[in-house]
């Protein structure tokens, strides 16, 4: 109907006898009623005053006839209306043949939309309706869900005391109790589990820590000192995370819990701050997981140079998302999309990439599993947030090397 804002739509039928086309019928009822009643009155008068829309026609031929409807939306008034409905109904030729037309409805455009518009509002009233107001059962029940304390799961042989995300997470929060367990499921970190209260660290721990990232997690008290100078002697942890000092985990708020954690440090780094506090059995400590991670007793610095040639690749790579792998003596290994960066280095073989460059963001997941493929440099657009510093890792920007 073309952009008219129409107030009625006329609708007639009509009847050719013979084979004819729309643009015949429109055009015979432009023919025949020009000038009918003056200038000012006619279809294409109105029409360029935009008081008449685009006239649509369809047809279908039976026995030789041609059957068509006629809508003419229109916003002329009431009487103008039906004088312009009768004058179309005057047609009675098209082309060399005979025709017959008739009006079928005038409807009114306005009611229309005022009907659909009145039954969607009972629509929506019924769906409104619908809602109740809360039985007070309900509300305290819902309540007391959100107050249960949560119930740990047995885990492994030993069945000690875990959140029910321990198989699913890469990393694993290792706390000293069942009420430690207990207390970070309630805010919501299923990837926990107790050592249970044994003096050894169990069995189900260690193979964990074969297979994921461990994060320990202990009091602030003197038994935490304990708990931790016992798990680091025979378990590859990966960081640590106390609470702070003279609180125990299982009685931190949600708040302090996100503050501690967010607060974790690498093994080595925890253990070397202690060193160079002074702290005997932390050198101690820190040559068991040394051991335990693989690491040779005398750690030798290595001096990293970037070639100055890496600049204009940074350059190149600007706008492009992709990713450039390196071995050590800087010779380019592949070029591969960003998205795909992670899975590639997890099937690599250890040390084969030396630095990467990329056109995206430094993730703490992209950096756990360059650690774990020995990956020395990685370059990006720029660094994300990260939890857990990983040592060993440089990390640049883009800004940093142009």
């Amino acid at each position: 109907m073309g952009e008219l804002m129409a107030k009625y739509l006329i609708k007639a039928s009509i009847t050719v006898n013979g084979i004819v086309e729309k643009h015949d019928i429109i055009g015979a009822i432009f023919g025949q009623t020009e000038g009918l009643f003056g200038d000012e009155f006619d279809l294409q008068t109105l029409q360029d005053k935009g008081r008449v829309g685009r006239i649509q026609v369809t047809v279908k031929i039976q026995g030789g006839k041609t059957l068509g409807e006629v809508l003419i939306p229109c916003n002329l008034d009431r009487v103008e209306t039906a004088l312009l409905a009768a004058m179309v109904e005057s047609v009675d030729r098209v082309g060399p043949y005979d025709a017959e037309v008739k009006i079928v409805d005038i409807s009114d455009l306005r009611l229309e939309k005022i009907k659909k518009i009145t039954q969607r509002a009972v629509e929506l009233l019924k769906a409104w309706s619908k809602e109740k107001t809360p039985d007070l059962k309900e509300v305290v029940k819902r309540i007391e869900d959100l107050m249960r304390v949560p119930e740990p799961i047995s885990y492994g042989p030993e069945s000690l005391p875990a959140g029910p995300g321990i198989d699913e997470s890469d990393t694993v929060i290792v706390v000293e109790g069942r009420a430690d367990v207990i207390n970070l499921l309630r805010y919501g970190y299923r990837n926990v589990i107790a050592l249970g209260g044994a003096k050894k660290v169990p069995n189900t721990i260690k193979e964990l820590s074969s297979k994921k990232k461990i994060i320990l997690l202990v009091d602030g008290d003197h038994g935490g000192d304990l708990v931790l100078k016992e798990v680091l002697r025979t378990l590859r942890v990966d960081y640590v995370a106390r609470a702070p000092p003279n609180r125990e985990i299982e009685d931190l708020t949600g708040k302090e819990l996100e503050e501690v954690l967010s607060k974790v440090q690498p093994v080595f780094e925890y253990l070397e701050n202690l060193v160079k506090q002074g702290n005997k059995d932390a050198q101690v400590l820190l040559e068991f997981q040394r051991k335990l991670h693989g690491i040779s007793k005398e750690v030798v610095e290595e001096t990293l140079t970037i070639p100055s040639g890496i600049a204009e690749v940074v350059k190149t790579l600007q706008g492009t998302l992709e990713a450039v792998l390196y071995s050590k003596d800087w010779k380019e290994i592949k070029r591969i999309p960003v998205r795909d960066l992670v899975n590639e280095i997890s099937n690599v073989n250890k040390d084969s990439i030396y630095a990467i460059v990329m056109d995206g963001i430094i993730t703490q997941r992209l950096l756990e599993a360059s650690s774990e493929k020995n990956i020395k440099i990685l370059i990006g657009a720029r660094i994300g947030k990260i939890d857990f510093k990983v040592p060993g890792i440089v990390m640049l920007t883009f800004n940093e090397l142009i």
